[in-house]
């Protein structure tokens, strides 16, 4: 496994921008070739924007590090190129179980309806992640599109004005100056952009430590998330145990707060809570062990002129609920379809205020969530322990307590419920796709709708005459004609219809809803495209 670690995937490169006699302007630059970057750098190539990526790394990086990809990250992936493989490869699953000591308290499904193509979650290293979207970038490029990845480039100093950002990168060659009209920022929580530009994080950080530790090992354990609240094992803490593909197992255990860290990365220490954990004759060995605390904290903006943030440059929170890098790839898909009409000149630079918007209303979101998972994880006063004890034991014989049982709330998709970019909305369909949410997935005769949705906008017509294309101040808005009929199933009516005979919705081209009505208005969808490109 270490061979993967070790492998360059983009080694460095002299690039003619080194050898210019002025420094080479670039549409966009994105700093960092982690997941949320090489998804921001895939989607503006596919979109036809020059890009280039900087990192001062060549590999994939070290150990797992994010392993549970959510459903809609899933589909952001499928539109970039690459979702077949994460899933092919990845644990599918669904079903998770929380235990209070020894005993099972109650089991959860995150996907109890059918009718969607992808599943609730994968497990999945974030090594492979990685290697599937630079396998992706080489397609692209493979097909001719500007999109160009730079290892053993370090960014020293950023430097932005009105029109564009120019940038001091360092390579094993010495440094050059390149210029960019727009940068987008995706290098971590420790961001070295978000320093060089004096901004900084606000939010809480908590002080329990956690390890992680990666282990490979054949086990009859199922396909679940597993996890315990005060077990035998790990007494007064808490442990997860996840599958991972290739026999790996990712094992989270709650420290404590006063703890030497080098001292519990030991494996020797680690082992015999293992053990007891996993039983004594289980045959194991370390792949990657880390500790971490919780931070629940994001940036007080994410645009700052010509400077975009986005994943963990933007936003940190607690691992429980998987919000890290399926948050980060909600950015980028928010994000670049608006980039491009900027860039275009079809939409007005206030179309940017608009990822501020939704995306920090996404984080808070997301925070929220994150820090009531950790509060009742970790609880910080013997009232809210036996607050949450007697919860856990209610949980076990009564359902109306499990909505309160939190060993993080995972997952799902923002809503923008308010964003001023949504358009009119109308009595009567149904609630779960009103403006501002993301399409609901639904079978089709030929397929999936997800799969037909996304790239520009479009209105999808249910059973209602449209023109097949409408053409709004430059923007093409194309039309996907469906009836109920196109699904035996009935999901496509249930979640579009409802009771209504037919529908119009104008899709976004990150596929949430812009606005919906029950026949079709040209005026009105007109009126929509201009609200949904804040040219309103």
């Amino acid at each position: 496994m270490t061979k993967i670690f070790e492998t360059p995937l983009y080694p460095y490169q002299r690039s003619p921008d080194q050898d210019a006699a002025t420094p080479v302007r670039h549409p966009v630059v994105v700093l960092g070739a982690g997941p949320v970057g090489l998804a921001a750098a895939i989607d503006l190539a596919q979109a036809d924007i020059p890009v280039v990526v900087l990192d001062e790394n060549d590999k994939v990086s070290w150990g797992s590090r994010a392993i549970c990809f959510a459903k809609r990250p899933l589909e952001i992936l499928d539109r970039l190129g690459c979702g077949d493989e994460m899933v092919d490869k990845g644990v599918v699953w669904n079903l998770g179980k929380v235990f209070f000591d020894e005993r099972k308290v109650y089991d959860f499904n995150l996907l109890p309806e059918d009718g969607h193509k992808r599943p609730a979650f994968i497990n999945l290293q974030q090594y492979y992640l990685e290697q599937y979207l630079v396998d992706r970038v080489r397609a692209l490029q493979a097909d001719g599109k500007a999109i160009e990845l730079r290892g053993g480039n370090k960014v020293t100093a950023v430097k932005p004005d009105e029109s564009g950002v120019r940038l001091t990168v360092e390579t094993p060659d010495g440094p050059y100056l390149m210029d960019a009209d727009w940068l987008i920022a995706c290098d971590g929580a420790g961001s070295p952009t978000r320093t060089m530009l004096g901004l900084d994080f606000q939010g809480r950080v908590f002080e329990d430590n956690f390890l992680i530790a990666d282990v490979v090992m054949k086990a009859d354990f199922p396909t679940e998330r597993w996890f315990w609240f005060d077990p035998p094992f790990n007494k007064g803490q808490s442990a997860l145990l996840h599958k991972q593909p290739d026999d790996v197992w990712r094992i989270d255990l709650q420290l404590g707060w006063d703890i030497d860290r080098e001292a519990e990365k030991d494996p020797a220490k680690i082992a015999p809570k293992l053990e007891a954990m996993l039983g004594p004759d289980t045959d194991y060995e370390f792949e990657w062990v880390s500790i971490y605390t919780f931070q629940c904290r994001r940036m007080e903006k994410f645009r700052h002129g010509r400077v975009l943030f986005a994943g963990d440059a933007a936003h940190q929170v607690s691992p429980f609920g998987a919000r890290g890098a399926n948050s980060g790839f909600q950015d980028t898909d928010n994000l670049i379809w608006k980039l491009k009409l900027v860039i275009d000149g079809t939409a007005p630079e206030a179309l940017l205020d608009t990822y501020d918007d939704e995306r920090v209303y996404a984080a808070d979101e997301n925070i929220l969530n994150s820090s009531r998972s950790t509060d009742f994880i970790t609880p910080k006063s013997h009232a809210s322990r036996v607050f949450r004890d007697a919860v856990l034991d209610l949980a076990e014989h009564h359902a109306f307590a499990r909505p309160l049982v939190n060993s993080g709330r995972l997952s799902l998709p923002a809503i923008y419920d308010g964003s001023p970019l949504n358009g009119p909305d109308v009595d009567g369909l149904p609630i779960r796709s009103r403006p501002g949410a993301p399409a609901s997935d639904a079978p089709l005769r030929d397929g999936w709708l997800i799969d037909r949705l996304g790239g520009g906008f479009q209105l999808v017509t249910i059973d209602t005459q449209a023109p097949d294309t409408l053409d709004v101040d430059g923007i093409t808005v194309t039309r996907l004609a469906l009836s109920a009929k196109d699904d035996p199933s009935g999901a496509l009516a249930e979640r579009y219809l409802g009771e209504a005979p037919g529908a119009v919705y104008l899709m976004r081209p990150d596929q949430h809803v812009a606005a919906r009505w029950t026949s079709f208005d040209a005026d009105a969808v007109a009126a929509a495209v201009k609200t949904a490109t804040a040219r309103a």
